[in-house]
């Protein structure tokens, strides 16, 4: 999309710093490794449908294997190594992240479809900065507030998705690691490439075979992995219809389970509230990753007297947003990450135009190849919309309005989901009275999309259970008593 007052030269990052290989194994006991039964499947670039690489998907025999290894690792080096020691491991491979943070930024965009700068800027130095902070914590989990002597639980299971693939492998790799446990990880099906890159850096960090394994594949990988009665901890990221699959599967078993799972976030302005900040969170809430993010703040709650002036103004803003190459630094919304991704946006969409509400975008000149939809408002919607009760999960943002905070607060709960929020006003009481009264597991205060590893992120109902980042993060592979496995 073209700017109102200003045209830019294309700006794009070089492909050249990447040695990307023509085919990728699985990564087990150290060392990239053929598939038992030969499967294999393409990841390609969102954005121009090429292929990029050729990559193993694991079976079971596979996972069993992985587990295996991920077992011995444990028992014999992992579990028994000073704890100061493996905070070194840690520290290590944040600091090879930083140095190879233009090669990762770059794969990130080039295999999952969003801009550079969002990995440049934000991915990929969260992701240092998540295992610096838990490098930090290895030698200090006495002190963490979860008993005298907490002990990892043992191999830890981890299956994360595809919008932010190696900042989620961050946030379940470094506080398995700095407890203690050993690790096998399944990335998102189409975007494995960071994660396998990571595996190039765990032996560059010299990290003990076994200690972090990676398998590849799609769902029927992830569930192998998830019911492997060799695991003890399980860590999913990802939709509320699997989570629920995966809650279910591990029922009634002695497995320590973590889940991250779908929102439909409100982002609460009020009348207050200074509007072109406010007009900047929206987009940073809904449009940043493509609307990709479990706590994108996709419903936009404005108080009636300013909603005419905050859309005018949203609309005015998204006039100013570029589409395109997301390896382009100009590039402000890159494209959906799959062709399935793109049908449920646009049926949804679709759907919301059906049931009347009223929908807009600002002229765009979509590409002839890849996946993209742009950004999109629609405007008339009632709770009884579906665009307003379903996850989306793309740029589409659903406008209501609301008179009072109690109205505001009572729209906002009306969700199965409760994983974020976001509130908009200059009254510092007003502020923390939402905060109290809105079942979110994170509510932001005129700011949305903030992230930092020293605090804790989770949600309610629908949106999952259990906290990952910040001192909270680490219980989740802990055990006190005589919970954790016996070495």
């Amino acid at each position: 999309m073209a700017g109102k007052k200003f045209t830019y030269a294309p700006a794009p990052e070089s492909r050249a710093i990447l040695d990307l290989r023509s085919s990728y194994g699985l990564f087990i006991g150290g060392e990239f490794v053929d598939s038992i039964d030969g499967r294999t499947f393409k990841t390609i670039s969102p954005a121009t449908e090429e292929v990029l690489a050729e990559v193993t998907e694991a079976g079971e025999a596979d996972v069993d294997r992985a587990v295996q290894a991920a077992r011995r690792a444990y028992e014999r080096i992992w579990s028994k190594l000073a704890p100061r020691e493996r905070g070194k491991y840690l520290y290590r491979i944040a600091r090879i992240v930083q140095e190879r943070a233009r090669e990762l930024a770059v794969l990130e965009s080039l295999d999952n479809g969003k801009p550079i700068r969002e990995s440049r800027d934000v991915d990929i130095p969260l992701v240092a900065a998540y295992f610096f902070y838990y490098a930090g914590w290895a030698d200090k989990l006495p002190y963490a507030g979860f008993g005298p002597d907490p002990r990892p639980l043992g191999v830890a299971g981890q299956v994360i998705p595809w919008n932010f693939p190696l900042l989620m492998l961050a946030w379940k790799i470094a506080p398995a690691l700095a407890c203690g446990n050993t690790v096998v990880l399944k990335p998102a099906e189409t975007t494995p490439l960071t994660a396998l890159l990571f595996a190039e850096i765990c032996q560059q960090a010299d990290l003990p075979p076994g200690v972090v394994n990676i398998v590849t594949g799609a769902g029927e990988t992830g569930r192998a992995l998830v019911e492997h009665s060799g695991v003890d901890k399980v860590a999913f990221t990802g939709s509320t219809e699997v989570g629920k699959m995966i809650a279910r599967s591990t029922a009634g078993s002695k497995k320590k389970v973590t889940l991250e799972l779908g929102g439909k976030a409100a982002n609460i302005v009020f009348d207050d509230a200074p509007i072109d900040q406010a007009v900047e969170g929206i987009v940073n809430g809904i449009f940043f990753n493509q609307g990709h993010v479990c706590c994108a703040g996709s419903r936009l709650l404005v108080q009636e007297n300013v909603a005419d002036i905050v859309v005018s103004s949203l609309k005015r803003r998204l006039g100013t947003l570029r589409l395109g190459d997301p390896l382009d630094k100009n590039t402000d919304v890159g494209a959906i990450n799959s062709a399935e991704q793109l049908a449920r946006i646009r049926e949804l969409s679709d759907v919301g135009e059906e049931e009347g509400a009223e929908r807009w975008s600002p002229p765009c000149e979509l590409p002839d190849r890849g996946f993209w939809f742009p950004p999109t408002v629609f405007t008339g919607v009632t709770q009884a919309h579906r665009i307003a009760r379903e996850e989306i999960f793309g740029p589409v943002l659903s406008v209501l309005t609301f008179r009072t905070p109690a109205e505001a607060v009572e729209k906002a709960n009306n969700t199965p989901y409760g994983l974020s929020a976001g509130v908009w006003t200059e009254k510092g009481s007003l502020i923390l009275w939402m905060a109290n009264q809105l079942r979110a597991g994170v509510v932001w205060a005129n700011t949305f999309n903030r992230f930092d590893p020293t605090s804790p992120f989770g949600g309610y109902k629908e949106s999952g259970f259990g906290r990952e980042g910040g001192r909270h993060g680490l219980e989740a592979y802990l055990a006190t008593g005589n919970r954790g496995r016996d070495v």
